[in-house]
C-alpha cells in the first residue's frame, strides 16, 4: 500500500501540472522513491519475474485501480482506466519494451490488455491470481481448478522410495540448467509419493497436473504451461504432470507444454515420451514391495503385529498401500472399542479397512455392490463353475505365480485378470460377479456407463483412466455391465465422431493390456461374441458363457431360491420348472410371492407363485403358456 501511495503521487502530480496551467491549486504531495521490503509479496514477485522499476509501477497502476478508491479517482482524473499510454506519460523510467508480448508483464500474464483500440490506449487490468498473491491470499488460479491439485508430503517413506528421493535431489543439484525435467517411470501412486517427498526435502510442494483433465478443459497446452509455471513461482511448487495415459493425438501438444515450462518439473509416465526438446533425467519409480509393506505394517502396529503375522502377509500382497495409508489403518486397529478384540476379529477389521481405503477413488463413476451371493446360490453347468473357480484361484495365487515363481519377469503387460461373461439377460452374470467378490473378500464396483461415456472429447478417456487407476490402487473387482456399449467394434472412419469413438476403443484396449490390478475386471454382454472388438479377445484371460437355464437348472434354482426360514407349503418344484423364464425372473417371482403370502398371512404356496408369475411375464411382455403352468392349481 505504501508503493501504491507512491504511484498515486505520480498521477496526482501529473494532474497538478495541468491544474497549474488553469490557475488551480496544486494538490500533489512530495512522493519520493521508497524502499520495498525484501520479504513483501511485491518484492518477491518483482524478483521472481525480473520486473524493471517501470514494469513494477505499471503493475501497481493496475492494482491500485482495483484496491483503492482514492487511487481510482486519481486515475479517472487523467482520462479513464490504466493504460500503457498513461504509464508512459505519468511514470518515471519508462521504456517501450515493458508492454511487449515477450516482456514479463504479458508473458507471465501479470496484466492483460483489453481487445481493440491502439496498443497504448487499451485499458490494462491486473490478473486476478496476481492480485490475490499481492494481497497475501493463497488462492490457486481458477483456470487450473480441476486440472491441478496439491499433494501433501508423505509422513512415511519406504526404504526403496527414499533411495529414489535421494536420486531426485542429486539430479536437481547436478542439473546444468535451472529447469530439470525428472521423468518418473512407474505407477502414478508411487510417482506421487516420491515427487512429494523430494519436493518437501527441497523446501517445495508439488501440484499434480492431470493431462486428461487438461485436454478436456479446452485451455490449450501452451496457455496452460504459462499458468502452471506462474503458479509454480507464486506458490513455490513443482508441477507433476501425469502422462500415464496420454493418447497419440495429444502427445505432441503435451511435449510442447513440457518444453515450454521453465521450472523444475516431474513427468509421470509408464513409457518414455520421446521427442522432448529438453534435458530429461529418467528415474524408475518402483512400487513398494510386499516385504517393505509388511515391515511398515509391523512398525506401525507395534505389539499388535505379532498376533496378525499371517494376515499381514496376505494383506501386504493383496493391497498396494502406501506407508501413510498403512499408518492410518494401523491407528484404527488400536483405537477406541478395539481393546477387547481377538486376533481373528482384528484380522477381519484389518482386511475390511484396507478394502475401504480405495472406495472414494471411484466417485460417481461406479456403484459399489455389497456381495451377498455364494457358490451355493449359482446354478450353472460344471464347465462354467470350474472356470469361475479358476478365476478366483488366479486372483488368490497371483503373488506366488508372478513374483515367487518369476512369471512377472517374462513381461509386465497382461498381468491383470480379466474375463468376459456373455449370455442372455437374467442368466446369472452379475450374480457370478457377486460370488467372486464374496469368495475373494474384495469390493465389487459396477461401472455406470452413462456417467463414464461423454460427448466431450477426451472426457470418456479421463473417466476410464480414473476407474482403472482406482481399481489398481484398491484391488477392487470391476464389473462393466452390458459392456458391448463401450467395448464395441471399431468402425470405419466417416467423420470426426467415428474417429473419436475409435479413439475411446483404442484407449480401452491400451488399458486392458496394461491393467495390472490385484483384483479383477469383468465385462458382461447380452450379445454374441462377435459384437465385441476382436482386439479385446487376446486381452481377456477367461470367457464364460452363461446359458439360458433348462428345465433341470430351473428346478434347481426353484429349490435354492427360498431361504430355509421362509414358510412354504406343498410346492412341486418339477412343475414349477416348467415355467420357461430366466434365473433372475425366478428370483423375482419367488420374492413377489413371498410378499403376497405375507400380506395374506399364509405360507408361500402355488397360488401366490402363480399370481407373481403372471405379473412377471406381463412385465416382460411374455405370454404365459398353458403348458408352463399345467398342473399348478
Amino acid at each position: 500500500m505504501v508503493a501504491l501511495d507512491r504511484i498515486r503521487g505520480f498521477i496526482e502530480a501529473y494532474c497538478a501540472k495541468h491544474a497549474e496551467a488553469k490557475g488551480e491549486e496544486d494538490p500533489s504531495e512530495d512522493h519520493q522513491e521508497i524502499a520495498i521490503e525484501a520479504e513483501s509479496a511485491l518484492a518477491r514477485l518483482c524478483e521472481a519475474f525480473r520486473l524493471s522499476e517501470f514494469e513494477r509501477d505499471i503493475l501497481l497502476l493496475c492494482v491500485g485501480s482495483d484496491l483503492d478508491g482514492r487511487f481510482a479517482r486519481a486515475v479517472a482524473a487523467t482520462g479513464g482506466r490504466p493504460s500503457f499510454g498513461m504509464a508512459l506519460t505519468v511514470l518515471p523510467k519508462a521504456h517501450w519494451s515493458a508492454i511487449a508480448p515477450s516482456g514479463p508483464l504479458r508473458y507471465w500474464r501479470l496484466i492483460e490488455p483489453s481487445e481493440g483500440d491502439a496498443l497504448t490506449c487499451r485499458p490494462l487490468r491486473v490478473d486476478e491470481r496476481v492480485l490475490h498473491f499481492l494481497m497475501g491470499v493463497a488462492s490457486p488460479d481458477e483456470r487450473l481448478r480441476g486440472v491441478m491439485r496439491a499433494l501433501k508430503p508423505p509422513k512415511l517413506v519406504a526404504p526403496s522410495q527414499r533411495k529414489v528421493v535421494a536420486r531426485v535431489l542429486e539430479a536437481w543439484r547436478g542439473a546444468e540448467s535451472g529447469r530439470p525435467l525428472i521423468e518418473l517411470h512407474g505407477r502414478p501412486a508411487d510417482a506421487r509419493v516420491i515427487a512429494a517427498a523430494a519436493a518437501a526435502a527441497a523446501g517445495w510442494t508439488v501440484h499434480q497436473i492431470d493431462s486428461a483433465s487438461l485436454t478436456a478443459s479446452g485451455m490449450g497446452f501452451q496457455n496452460a504451461a504459462r499458468l502452471i509455471e506462474r503458479e509454480a513461482v507464486l506458490s513455490n511448487r513443482v508441477p507433476l504432470i501425469d502422462a500415464t495415459d496420454v493418447d497419440a493425438s495429444n502427445i505432441e501438444r503435451l511435449n510442447a507444454m513440457v518444453e515450454a515450462l521453465e521450472c523444475p518439473t516431474f513427468l509421470c509416465t509408464t513409457d518414455s515420451i520421446s521427442n522432448i526438446n529438453r534435458s530429461v533425467i529418467r528415474i524408475e519409480a518402483p512400487a513398494v514391495s510386499p516385504q517393505e509393506i509388511s515391515a511398515v505394517w509391523r512398525g506401525s502396529l507395534g505389539p499388535l503385529a505379532k498376533g496378525l503375522n499371517g494376515e499381514l502377509d496376505r494383506v501386504s500382497r493383496q493391497f498396494p498401500l502406501q506407508p501413510d495409508e498403512i499408518a492410518e489403518v494401523a491407528a484404527s486397529l488400536s483405537g477406541p472399542g478395539m481393546e477387547d478384540c481377538t486376533h481373528v476379529e482384528r484380522a477381519a477389521v484389518l482386511w475390511k479397512a484396507c478394502r475401504g481405503l480405495g472406495r472414494d477413488r471411484f466417485g460417481s463413476l461406479a456403484h459399489r455392490i455389497e456381495p451377498g451371493a455364494r457358490w451355493g446360490d449359482l446354478v450353472l453347468p460344471e464347465v462354467q463353475l470350474r472356470t469361475l473357480q479358476q478365476m478366483a484361484a488366479h486372483v488368490r495365487n497371483r503373488w506366488k505365480v508372478y513374483e515367487t515363481w518369476g512369471f512377472a519377469g517374462r513381461g509386465s503387460r497382461g498381468l491383470g485378470i480379466s474375463a468376459l461373461f456373455s449370455g442372455p439377460s437374467g442368466a446369472g452374470k452379475t450374480m457370478a460377479a457377486e460370488v467372486l467378490g464374496s469368495e475373494l473378500e474384495l469390493d465389487l464396483f459396477r461401472i455406470d456407463l452413462s456417467a463414464v461415456c461423454s460427448k466431450y472429447i477426451g472426457e470418456t478417456e479421463k473417466n476410464l483412466k480414473r476407474i482403472f487407476d482406482a481399481a489398481e490402487a484398491s484391488s477392487a473387482i470391476l464389473l462393466f455391465d452390458e459392456a458391448d456399449a463401450l467395448f464395441g467394434k471399431r468402425s470405419e472412419i466417416k467423420d470426426s465422431h467415428d474417429r473419436y469413438a475409435n479413439t475411446e476403443v483404442a484407449y480401452l484396449l491400451q488399458r486392458m493390456e496394461s491393467f495390472c490390478g490385484r483384483g479383477l475386471a469383468i465385462l458382461t454382454t447380452n450379445a454374441a461374441h462377435g459384437a465385441l472388438d476382436q482386439a479385446f479377445w487376446r486381452r481377456l484371460r477367461f470367457s464364460v458363457s452363461f446359458p439360458f437355464p433348462d428345465a433341470a437348472a430351473r428346478r434347481e434354482i426353484w429349490v435354492r431360491v427360498f431361504p430355509p426360514t421362509a414358510p412354504t407349503e406343498s410346492l412341486d418344484f418339477d412343475k414349477l420348472s416348467q415355467l420357461n423364464v430366466s434365473g433372475a425372473s425366478i428370483r423375482n417371482i419367488a420374492l413377489n410371492a413371498a410378499f403376497l403370502s405375507a400380506e395374506a398371512g399364509e405360507p408361500i404356496c402355488v397360488k401366490h407363485i402363480l399370481q407373481a408369475a403372471h405379473a412377471e411375464c406381463a412385465k416382460l411382455e411374455k405370454p404365459l403358456g398353458r403348458n408352463e403352468i399345467a398342473g399348478w392349481v
